[in-house]
């Protein structure tokens, strides 16, 4: 409880820090007299109509792709599981840009759901891979199968772009994970998705949970294995391809956060997931904000966590390559 309320106080006081962070700085206290109060002043405009849909999409994002990361590591017992290194994100963002190319008026209502299925198919291919042959799927397998299928799909995607200028001009911010120009019109229609999501894998978390003990151990606990770990990958596609459909392939943040939180509060799912989610918002945010802030520039959050998130990864690849096997 007490992790849980820390990292409450840290995002409120990240929020604030966003919605005064620009070429207007503006301070908390005519913060909150436009959010309360309202008005048509230039401030009051900045701050509703483009800095509080950017800073709620970061919140969305970074909880979806937080707690995605948790539940598929959970499963997988892989600490190198998330939806970017397991191509999901990469499925996702391929239907996406399909969707865009064949329906160039198709609004975000349609980009969750084609989202989710190319997420759910390239889960599917990977797990199919790394299952293949007499060792099953473990967890080093789908790691490697992961980065092949997300590395296959990421060239088709960039095949699309090439030969549509049409697309590529416009996802062209999409591509790289951006939560610039968002507005309250382009949360509606992936957060009741999202939402879901997130309240059926904190409802489900003690099944699921028992998934990630083994599938001996489970199916000895009474537990249907297949189903629920059917249940835990459709979950953990269902976030991710909502961040997708808002933010574009946003990497890392699946990775790294449930890590930096097994280290903080322990490997319990119970704690592991919804601290994932709050700790994955605060990443994002805190990602989107910073360049701004300190450079001035206006930095897609892709780019900025991929500098942050890639020698991280070379680390954990390093000193755990070893257990996955």
């Amino acid at each position: 409880m007490r992790a849980v309320l820390a990292l409450l106080l840290g995002l409120l006081a990240l929020a604030l820090w966003a919605l005064g962070t620009g070429s207007a700085g503006i301070g908390p206290h005519e913060i909150l007299i436009a959010l309360i109060h309202g008005g048509d002043s230039r401030e009051v405009l900045l701050i509703t109509t483009v800095r509080l849909p950017r800073m709620l999409a970061a919140l969305a994002v970074g909880a979806a792709l937080g707690g995605s990361g948790a539940i598929l590591q959970m499963l997988t017992r892989n600490p190198l599981a998330d939806p970017g290194l397991l191509g999901i994100n990469a499925g996702a963002a391929l239907a996406v840009v399909l969707l865009v190319t064949l329906v160039p008026g198709a609004g975000r209502s349609a980009m969750v759901p084609v989202a989710f299925l190319g997420a759910g198919l390239a889960a599917l291919a990977v797990h199919a891979l790394g299952a293949a042959g007499r060792s099953g799927a473990t967890p080093l397998r789908l790691t490697l199968a992961g980065v092949v299928i997300a590395s296959f799909l990421a060239a088709l995607t960039a095949v699309l772009l090439i030969f549509d200028a049409a697309t590529l001009d416009a996802v062209r911010q999409w591509t790289v994970g951006s939560l610039s120009g968002q507005g309250m019109v382009d949360l509606a229609a992936p957060l009741p998705w999202l939402a879901f999501a997130v309240a059926a894998a904190l409802i489900l978390q003690s099944r699921l949970a028992v998934i990630g003990l083994g599938p001996e151990v489970a199916a000895g606990l009474g537990a249907n294995v297949a189903l629920w770990w059917g249940i835990g990958i459709a979950l953990a596609a269902l976030l991710a391809a909502s961040a997708v459909a808002l933010a574009g392939p946003v990497g890392f943040v699946g990775l790294i956060v449930p890590q930096a939180v097994r280290l903080v509060a322990g490997a319990r799912f119970a704690r592991l997931l919804p601290l994932s989610m709050l700790a994955g918002a605060a990443a994002v945010l805190l990602a989107d904000t910073l360049p701004r802030a300190t450079l001035g520039r206006d930095i897609p959050v892709g780019v900025a966590l991929a500098l942050i998130g890639g020698p991280v990864f070379l680390w954990l690849a390093r000193s755990r390559i070893g257990r996955l096997a």
